[in-house]
């Protein structure tokens, strides 16, 4: 099960060790500032976007890459509960980063406190 923090200005996904191989990495890196949108969904499998690429993609267990018309999104998923997603801006190295944590609700309150400010709404 993969970890969420922060460090200094980027957030830092640390994968579990079972995750590891598949993404083919220990961990994906961002900044703060592209944070977008987070949230938690319930129902892990919708979050899922696009067509699968490179990883490991078995019924209630996905890690690695899906690329879809929003660009590429970073996925470690696992059917034991409500997963974290966080969508990001075009300057990320992902479009959309969703991933099993431990208290998907308590992370993902963590990184709200942290996103920018989003603009007012033209009038």
């Amino acid at each position: 099960m993969a970890r969420v923090g922060v460090e200094g200005s980027e957030v830092v996904v640390r994968l579990g060790l079972g995750e590891m191989p598949a993404a083919r990495r220990r961990t994906v890196r961002f900044a703060v500032s592209a944070l977008r949108e987070v949230g938690v969904e319930t129902s892990w499998w919708r979050v899922l976007r696009g067509e699968a690429g490179r990883g490991r993609w078995l019924p209630g267990r996905c890690v690695g890459l899906r690329h879809g018309p929003d660009g590429t999104d970073f996925v470690a998923l696992s059917a034991d509960g409500p997963v974290l997603w966080m969508d990001l801006d075009l300057a990320a190295p992902f479009s959309r980063v969703a991933v099993s944590v431990p208290d998907p609700r308590a992370t993902e309150r963590a990184l709200r406190a942290l996103m920018p400010a989003k603009p007012p709404p033209e009038p």
